[in-house]
């Protein structure tokens, strides 16, 4: 009866994980068309990161004004750190 209770627990702490990660993977962030990135390019209250791949960044030649390079292979070390009071613009 115990192990039957266990098997049980686990089972649902199992479906309550995958279904709290099936939304999370499932929510997309709001994107911005290029005319509002334009408008916010001098605001203090927007973060622009620039998160290509390496290869990407370093062939490509050109950045967005004011854009902060964050290696995204390693977003756990600096996601942490990021102002809650700003808006934030990944690309």
């Amino acid at each position: 009866m115990r192990a039957r209770k266990y098997w049980l627990l686990v089972m649902v702490i199992s479906l309550a994980l995958t279904a709290a990660w099936s939304f999370a993977a499932g929510q997309e962030a709001p994107r911005i068309d290029k005319e509002t990135l334009k408008n916010w390019l001098n605001n203090p209250e927007v973060l622009i990161l620039d998160v290509r791949q390496p290869k990407d960044w370093q062939g490509s030649g050109r950045e967005i004004q004011g854009a902060v390079r964050q290696d995204p292979n390693a977003v756990t070390t600096w996601a942490g750190g990021l102002p809650k009071d700003k808006k934030i613009v990944l690309y």
